[in-house]
């Protein structure tokens, strides 16, 4: 008996430890699937990647990461983690703590460098509380189209 309870709790032990695991992304894990994106966007399209991108259970959604695709007017095309905000406009969108305009600075990172690194606070999809997001946002080449993908720290 004394083993199975013991089996019981290693089990229960690892999978909460895999759990974790899948949710502590890196900023270098947003790097990795926003360039992935960006490169299956050109391999398939801008319709096909955007509904890859829209799926909660595709490629482009792991845990407490997934893409999202903004046109530069600031209208999300595409979002991972909240299905709602697609087709809405977040130009004049606030970190609601520093209030500074983190989608125009998207944006501007993507018109005028092509890729780069922004940091801001933004709802966790997974623990529904702000957090500070390390996000990597990349240009679709030829497009006025961003894809922004970023790790909560």
């Amino acid at each position: 008996m004394r083993r199975i309870v013991l089996a019981v709790l290693l089990v229960a032990m690892f999978i909460s430890v895999a759990a974790f695991a899948v949710q502590a992304a890196t900023p270098e894990d947003a790097k990795v699937l926003a360039d992935k994106a960006v490169a299956f966007w050109k391999a398939n399209g801008k319709d096909k990647a955007i509904a890859e991108f829209n799926n909660p259970k595709g490629q482009f959604v792991k845990g407490d990461l997934y893409v999202v695709v903004q046109a530069f007017d600031g209208v999300i095309v595409a979002h991972g983690g909240n299905q709602g905000l697609v087709g809405k406009s977040l130009l004049e969108q606030k970190d609601p703590s520093t209030g500074k305009y983190f989608v125009k600075e998207q944006i501007e990172i993507a018109k005028t460098k092509g890729t780069g690194w922004l940091e801001y606070n933004w709802v966790n999809p997974v623990t529904k509380k702000i957090g500070l997001k390390k996000s990597w946002i990349a240009r679709v080449e030829g497009e006025d189209y961003l894809v922004n993908c970023g790790a909560y720290k």
